[in-house]
């Protein structure tokens, strides 16, 4: 497909329909499927979910009330006793599935491991009566700082065995970050490994926790640590353990505890504008239903897939389509420790191919970053398997979608483009792979039983292509219950910006958008990542998806800096492709193209070459930072999920 092909289907707003192969097995076929299934949930919204809690999942006992809703804080399935490891593995060894891959792993260096559901049923109980011989009981706290090995998972389930919520810290941040972290959840236990492998170099993990306990984390009893680079360590006495000693002649059987479906089952630190992370406090039941039915429907998995998420455990993404999602439906999930580096860029592609993956879910700054390194990498391996692929994060601009759907789905893999967030639990706009047609850099369509809308400041619906504020207008059984230890900053935070003149609350988590004719909506990303030019309102990923469009430009960030006439000036950050050179005229030429694409009113003020921007761990742009700096101020609130730091610095300094 020429450039100048794709170009005409971007113009055209071409439409991709689902391939009548895939939808004749899909669990949703049809529109009209899709349509039928969303009205009934709209219609009757607790007996919707209570019939998919019924038939998807295994209880201990049935619930009184399907949904509590003393807005803003909601409690599903009441009274409800569920246990989610259960329900990810324990329900499985009756079946078939008892030898069914559960978690395939591949680690950096090339080495492997694969665990059926019978041996990761072991492994968990096993790791959970070794939490009960550290002194952990139902409700502790248990902080996992892992690389991105299968023990990782196996922690995780096994905290959710016994009772005990979880917060897993992502291994790259620090160790003043995981301190923090761990004094916030009043941790007991930490689980972490010795290092881990990234970009051939060794993550040194038990050193970042000796650093983060010295400063003080008083409630840390005991640390668990996982052999895994084998690089030598200091292992304080009394407090410190090896998983592989303690594990030695341990039960592989530990009875699942029945957990009341609104008992906690982790807290996830997201950044907050403010230095203090908020902790999202995740609970049970509705977590289990919402993403077990999610990643089923969205990603129509089937028994035959195996199906790779390339996020981190330290992230949603990781928690809810990693672990918790494709176990609680019996799926095959691959693991993967590595990245892409200067040693190995195509080692993506090596993964697909070794173990004939069919579903492929990464962000679009993976996939920018996949296009620059080039097509050679992924038209050197085999990647016929692939059915379906996926991204998350942020919005996809339409370019990056087009190189996605082209070079590594054959132009014959639908594209489920998901907006979620951590404090939804998962997909709330998304496709359905059998159903819905696409349209490039689109979420699509609220997933059934959410109510999304787009609304201004007051509540009251925006009309047509005009861009408000993304809301959803009913409680879902996978939303985040409260900010830990802080039921005031949750109301804030997320229930008390847009209030209606009829006072209800609905939930809005900072995104804007807009729906095109179709209903169709179109993220544009955080409403503080819009701009206000002379009265105009720009979604910075327009700008953004303009200046990738041009041949040079591998990757843009635009955000916008005060201006006394206009109100604010768009000040674009630009990686350029391969060996171009940043000059005056290409920087002439880009804001040209800008007009162009867009119109005049887009024109930047300010374009800024950069070797790269300063991302999260998770590979968001931290646009907030770029906004500080285009405006010559302190960067201010926390930068604990900052990526890579010198970018930063780069950036501060001008070089």
């Amino acid at each position: 497909m020429s450039e100048s092909t794709i170009e005409s289907i971007l113009e055209e707003k071409r439409l991709f329909q689902p391939p009548d192969q895939f939808s004749q097995t899909a669990h949703i076929k049809t529109i009209e499927q899709y349509k039928e299934v969303y009205e009934k949930a709209r219609n009757n919204p607790e007996g919707f979910w209570a019939e998919l809690a019924e038939t998807e999942l295994d209880w201990f006992q049935k619930w009184d009330k399907v949904l509590d809703w003393q807005p803003p804080f909601a409690k599903w399935f009441v009274n409800g006793k569920i246990n989610i490891s259960y329900n990810c593995l324990d329900r499985h060894l009756t079946t078939w599935r008892r030898n069914k891959a559960a978690l395939i792993w591949e680690g950096e260096p090339g080495d492997s491991r694969t665990l059926t559901y019978a041996q990761l049923h072991r492994e968990v109980c096993q790791m959970a009566n070794v939490f009960k011989q550290l002194g952990v009981k139902k409700g502790d706290r248990v902080g996992i700082y892992m690389p991105m090995i299968p023990e990782a998972a196996i922690a995780m389930l096994a905290c959710a065995r016994i009772g005990a919520p979880h917060t897993v810290v992502f291994g790259g941040f620090s160790a003043d970050a995981l301190k923090n972290r761990l004094v916030d959840a009043e941790a007991k236990l930490v689980v972490t490994a010795d290092g881990g492998w990234r970009k051939d170099a060794i993550v040194p993990l038990k050193e970042q926790v000796d650093k983060a306990l010295i400063a003080g984390a008083p409630t840390v009893e005991n640390v668990l640590v996982v052999k895994r680079t084998a690089q030598k360590i200091q292992m304080e006495p009394g407090r410190d353990h090896w998983w592989h000693e303690l594990q030695k002649g341990v039960s592989g059987e530990c009875p699942a505890e029945p957990m009341d479906s609104e008992d906690m089952l982790f807290i996830l630190y997201t950044s907050g504008t403010t230095g203090k992370p908020k902790g999202v406090v995740h609970t049970t039941g509705g977590y289990n239903l919402y993403t077990h039915v999610t990643n089923k429907w969205a990603f129509d998995l089937q028994d035959t897939d195996v199906y790779w998420c390339t996020a981190d455990v330290g992230w949603i993404t990781g928690h809810s389509y990693i672990v918790y999602g494709p176990l609680s439906n019996g799926a095959t999930s691959l693991m993967y420790e590595g990245a892409p580096r200067a040693s190995n860029p195509g080692c993506l592609w090596d993964v697909v191919e070794k173990y004939g993956v069919t579903i492929f879910y990464t962000a679009p700054t993976a996939i920018r970053a996949l296009m620059k390194m080039g097509e050679q990498h992924p038209n050197a391996r085999n990647l016929t398997s692939l059915r379906l692929l996926g991204t998350v994060g942020e919005p996809i601009n339409p370019e990056a979608w087009m190189w996605y759907h082209r070079i590594i789905g054959n132009s014959k893999c639908p594209i489920v483009d998901t907006w979620w967030q951590t404090e939804t639990g998962g997909f709330m706009i998304t496709p359905l792979p059998g159903a819905t047609t696409t349209k490039p850099g689109s979420a699509t369509l609220p997933f059934p039983g959410i109510i999304a809308d787009i609304v201004d400041q007051e509540g009251e619906a925006v009309d047509g292509n005009n861009g408000g504020y993304l809301v959803v207008k009913h409680p879902w059984p996978g939303m985040m219950r409260t900010v830990y230890g802080d039921d005031d900053r949750f109301r804030r935070t997320y229930w008390e910006y847009i209030r209606p003149k009829n006072g209800e609350y609905i939930y809005f988590a900072g995104d804007g958008a807009h729906k095109d004719e179709d209903g169709y909506f179109w993220v544009m990303g955080r409403v503080d990542d819009v701009i206000n030019m002379a009265g105009h309102r720009l979604g910075t990923m327009e700008v953004e998806s303009a200046l990738v469009s041009h041949p040079a430009v591998a990757e843009a960030a635009v955000v916008g800096k005060p201006d006394e006439v206009k109100g604010e000036e768009i000040v674009a950050f630009v990686t350029l492709e391969g060996e171009r050179e940043a000059n005056e005229a290409l920087e002439k030429e880009l804001k040209q193209h800008v007009v162009q694409e867009i119109g005049a009113i887009a024109r930047p003020g300010e374009i800024r070459f950069t070797d790269d921007l300063p991302k999260t761990r998770s590979g968001k742009i931290m646009r907030r930072l770029l906004r500080s700096l285009a405006a010559g101020q302190e960067i201010a609130g926390d930068t604990s999920t900052l990526q890579d730091r010198s970018v930063l610095d780069k950036l501060r300094g001008g070089a």
